[in-house]
């Protein structure tokens, strides 16, 4: 039997949690982290702290005085305890908000609830087959205030996540609003030409993604920065290698963009180097 912490208290992950009228259930109120946990420990934990309270603070919640990180984290050691995943395991943290209609909210504070799932082997290694990826042609993503954050409002990831799946494809691109690639569904996207790495600027409008972060802190501290600079249609098609990077997998190599194929000479080192090394 698995189990899931609603705001504290360890339920039968069947169990209901919210009412009909749940903020976060009908207008995607609400905040989410995804993080991996290994040995007992959340990797990048701070990262992801960092971004959860930025991003709470953001959207106007208002988080009582023993709502913290070292709370947060109490709670999430005790349900993958309780669903023996602590070794290895992937948890999912939502935030979200109480009841209320759009303009009268019973409260600001926030709600949370944690899941603590298994991780399979293929999260562990190096994906050598590769990925093949499109772009999502039906939706344009906004460069706003809002951009950056890991919030509910989740439909066009969504929608993209179906179009790669309806068309055998192992993700899609998210394009921003200029046409650029800012994500993707659940990564976010660096390409290497001539031996430089690049990725887009929170300003072109993907999520603020922890493991991009770590390891763009990483490569310069290991002399091999990484330039941010929009990523366009034409760049793809001229790149040498690409990549996507997320909590869960760390690292995976795209082989394939349309009829664009990619090596991953560098793509693999840097797994092996920065991210297989601090598994």
């Amino acid at each position: 039997m698995a189990f899931i912490n609603f705001n504290g208290k360890l339920l039968e992950q069947d169990s209901p949690i919210v009412r009909a009228d749940n903020r976060g259930l009908r207008y995607g109120d609400g905040l989410f982290e995804t993080m991996k946990m290994e040995k007992g420990q959340i990797r990048h934990w701070d990262l992801h702290m960092t971004r959860l309270f930025s991003g709470l603070s953001t959207l106007r919640f208002v988080c009582p005085k023993l709502f913290t990180a070292e709370y947060l984290w109490t709670e999430i050691k005790r349900t993958a305890d309780k669903n023996k995943i602590s070794a290895r395991g992937r948890i999912r943290l939502s935030i979200i908000r109480g009841s209320g209609g759009l303009f009268d909210p019973e409260n600001l504070q926030p709600n949370f609830i944690i899941e603590a799932t298994a991780l399979p082997e293929q999260y562990f290694r190096f994906n050598e087959n590769g990925l093949v990826i499109d772009i999502f042609p039906l939706a344009h993503k906004a460069c706003d205030a809002y951009a950056n954050l890991k919030h509910n409002n989740y439909l066009p990831y969504v929608m993209a996540a179906l179009f790669a799946k309806e068309h055998q494809l192992n993700d899609c691109l998210v394009l921003n609003q200029h046409d650029r690639v800012c994500d993707s569904t659940i990564a976010n996207v660096f390409w290497i030409k001539n031996g430089q790495l690049f990725t887009p600027p929170l300003a072109e409008g993907p999520v603020a993604g922890t493991m991009r972060q770590w390891l763009m802190d990483r490569l310069a501290a290991e002399g091999n920065p990484v330039t941010e600079t929009p990523l366009t249609t034409e760049d793809l098609h001229a790149a040498d290698e690409l990549f996507l990077t997320n909590a869960a997998y760390g690292l995976r190599w795209v082989r394939s963009f349309k009829d664009k194929e990619y090596s991953n000479l560098l793509s693999a080192k840097i797994y092996s180097n920065c991210i297989q090394t601090n598994e």
